[in-house]
């Protein structure tokens, strides 16, 4: 299960990363769990922490970010499906501090002696996920 903090609350959330939002890497609320934050944390310990890049490069834009958020999303769920029951991935990041976010250079390259736009993708700062277990 992946969660993540909403002020005092925690919530169990579902992938949306897209490409052509404002913001490319969020998340949705699900209806799987809503916990206060203190009682969930208190009745789970962290056993592990988890730092997901990507890099994708194309001579598209919007294509080199859709290769760089499926190769996020495909890492994420790998983790996810590896979780052993009361275990959850916990999203760390806060927003407005530390959020994700993909982080494009352009570059003009000259191919058969056309001028060619070429692009560099990377998600920076890392997403961070606290790999979390129910205490015994």
């Amino acid at each position: 299960m992946i969660l993540r903090r909403f002020g005092s609350r925690i919530h169990e959330v579902k992938p949306n990363f897209d490409a052509r939002a404002m913001t490319e890497i969020s998340f949705l609320r699900g209806s799987a769990l809503e916990d206060s934050a203190d009682e969930w944390l208190a009745a789970h310990e962290r056993i592990g922490e988890h730092r997901l890049t990507a890099t994708a490069a194309g001579d598209v834009q919007n294509e080199a970010e859709e290769a760089l958020l499926e190769q996020l999303e495909s890492q994420l769920m790998e983790l996810a499906g590896r979780l052993q029951p009361g275990e959850a991935l916990l999203v760390e990041n806060e927003p407005g501090n530390n959020y994700p976010k993909t982080r494009l250079r352009q570059k003009t390259l000259v191919v058969d002696g056309a001028n060619r736009l070429h692009f560099d993708a990377e998600i920076d700062p890392p997403l961070i996920l606290g790999h979390y277990r129910r205490r015994s």
